[in-house]
């Protein structure tokens, strides 16, 4: 056997000196991009104008240098960032002459430069979460439930709110710089249709009791229940611990609710909701051309805007806030759909501000908020739209006798198609106020009525109208050629299209599918991995936001690639193959209670 020479203790440093100095450099191209990125997204004179650091020491390191480094965390991690990460690339990966541009300082390459340089690094983005924090609460320690709400009691509230703004702000700016490359053929549509949701997502903090003396280290978050509303019944004193929500309507007070309580199994997870709103081609399905390659024309969904919020609480106001300013951003407002817990929160804070707005909402709803909903001069919603009031009561109660299993999928089918004949109709587009004239079917030319004989002998192909006699003679929508229908009349369950509809089935499914199909793949554990805690490990409703908003940004960015790099341009093969889609299902097989099954 052969005998391995002895080596002394100072050789064997020497070799693991040489292995330890194999140290793979970020290339400069990348950081090149990555400059550009920073400098076009407009985010620095924005942080300029609210990070004002403490006077003192002149800071070695730039808000700048600092972007830069969190955008080169995220191309070389998936999509995550970890301020150890950062402070490697900045400092130690990136070449002499990238580090001179960046004006990052050099530090000795051991363990106390690296400290050292992890701690500026680490001070300016805490300088910079506190400039965007929200919340009166400090992180990172167990407060008493007492000492939680003197802080809350004692917090300014237009400082929070104009801290909630900035937070807004950056979000936009970090997302807007990540679609970049498509606005140009996002400013061509002729609108922007979206669909919002809210996904969980956990946070870097054990969840406590909620009903214990002391709360998490991460005191915004929240438990996030499976079932109803997601929101946690047991929660005694969450909306104190956050920014007051819209005013209500005078004389308008809700009634208080007995609080359920809910098994330790049901809690699914101790986070954020995160709200994001997603854009989507309404028109047109994501399918593959012949070719099997996608259709060009159809831009990938892409998300825009993202608010987090403690789990069930505001769907709103959330909501609200972000398509606000989106509208100020110059998107052009389509359709929008959401889930349930939007369209069942109060008018005045999500129905009658989106319509203001100019989006058109597209709903589906409750088994409890079927048929009739509201009436006004005669004309009755119907589940989301105006109609005669003359229209038969098999055909109002459509959904709700499908649901009760009184007809079967296919009548319930034939009945909402014979809804048409008997809509009230619009006669012009709303005013800038959100009021609309309307007429009745019959002066629509879509229904005979014997109340005005001029629109009989039409034709059998239009239904023929049986008004109730009344004492007091026919309702004002049936008198008048026109009526007046107010923004807020129905307004918690109007929408823009019919419901159930071949037209409300291909935009409602676009876009919820869009939404929850976005929120699969950022929450892929192989790229961005959104839901999981380690993905983010700063703790506070400032932090888990901006590292979140860097995510997306980054899950757009992989989307737009990844969409591109499928797409046969200019007569050549596209660079890799796309996943298989499967075929679109036949929306008029559709309804609330299950698709139809084909006839065998």
């Amino acid at each position: 056997m052969t005998k391995i020479p002895s080596r002394s203790p100072s050789d064997r440093h020497e070799r693991l000196l040489e292995m330890r100095a194999e140290r793979t450099f970020v290339d400069d191209d990348a950081v090149t991009a990555a400059i550009e990125e920073v400098d076009n997204s407009g985010l620095i004179p924005l942080l300029e104008e609210f990070v004002h650091l403490p006077r003192g020491r002149r800071r070695t390191l730039h808000l700048r240098s600092l972007l830069i480094g969190l955008h080169l965390c995220t191309q070389a991690t998936g999509g995550k960032i970890v301020l150890e990460r950062v402070t490697d690339i900045l400092y130690f990966r990136t070449t002499p002459r990238m580090r001179a541009l960046l004006d990052v300082p050099e530090y000795p390459d051991h363990d106390q430069g690296f400290e050292a340089a992890y701690a500026v690094v680490r001070r300016l983005f805490h300088a910079m979460k506190d400039a965007m924090n929200p919340s009166p609460l400090p992180c990172n320690k167990n407060l008493s439930r007492k000492e939680a709400r003197e802080l809350a009691a004692n917090a300014a509230p237009d400082d929070l709110a104009e801290r909630e703004q900035r937070l807004a702000l950056f979000t936009e700016f970090i997302l807007d710089a990540s679609v970049r490359p498509l606005h140009s053929l996002l400013s061509e549509l002729a609108e922007v249709s979206l669909g919002v949701d809210a996904t969980p997502v956990r946070t870097f903090s054990r969840g406590r009791r909620t009903n214990g003396p002391e709360l998490a280290t991460d005191p915004d978050a929240g438990w996030y229940v499976r079932e109803g509303d997601h929101r946690d019944p047991d929660t005694p004193v969450s909306d104190a611990l956050r920014p007051p929500p819209l005013p209500a309507k005078k004389n308008h007070a809700k009634a208080p609710q007995r609080r359920k309580k809910t098994s330790l199994k049901k809690k699914y997870l101790f986070g954020y909701d995160a709200h994001l709103i997603v854009t989507r081609d309404a028109e047109h399905d994501v399918v593959l051309l012949d070719d099997g390659t996608p259709n060009p024309d159809v831009l990938p969904v892409l998300v825009l805007g993202v608010a987090l919020d403690r789990p069930g609480h505001r769907p709103a106001y959330n909501g609200v806030k972000i398509l606000n300013r989106m509208q100020d951003r110059g998107y052009k407002p389509g359709f929008l759909a959401g889930d349930r817990a939007y369209n069942n929160s109060e008018p005045d804070e999500w129905q009658l501000p989106i319509r203001a707005m100019g989006y058109k909402p597209v709903y589906d709803y409750r088994a409890d908020q079927l048929g009739k909903q509201a009436g006004t001069d005669g004309a009755i919603l119907v589940e989301g739209r105006w109609y005669c009031p003359s229209m038969p009561e098999p055909l109002i109660n459509a959904t709700i006798d499908l649901h009760a299993e009184r007809i079967d999928q296919e009548t319930w089918i034939r009945l909402i198609g014979a809804r048409r004949g008997y809509r009230v109709m619009p006669k012009e587009n709303a005013d800038a106020d959100g009021y609309q004239r309307m007429m009745c079917p019959a002066e629509a030319g879509k229904a005979q009525c014997p109340l005005k004989p001029h629109t009989l002998g039409r034709g059998i192909q239009l239904p023929l109208v049986d008004p109730e006699p009344s004492p007091a003679g026919p309702l004002k929508v049936c008198r008048q050629r026109t009526i007046t229908v107010s923004p807020e009349t129905g307004a918690k369950h109007w929408q823009a299209l019919e419901y159930g509809g071949p037209e409300w089935q291909k935009i409602y499914f676009r876009l919820r599918n869009s939404v929850e199909g976005y929120n699969g793949y950022a929450k892929n554990p192989l790229a961005e991995g959104i839901e999981a805690a380690g993905s983010r490990r700063i703790r506070g409703i400032a932090a888990q936001t901006i590292l979140l908003a860097f995510q997306l940004a980054h899950a757009n960015r992989r989307k737009i690639k990844s969409w591109l790099e499928t797409l046969a341009l200019g007569g050549e093969r596209p660079r890799r193959r796309t996943h298989h889609r499967r075929k679109t299902k036949d929306r008029g097989a559709w309804t609330p209670t299950g698709r139809l099954m084909p006839a065998t």
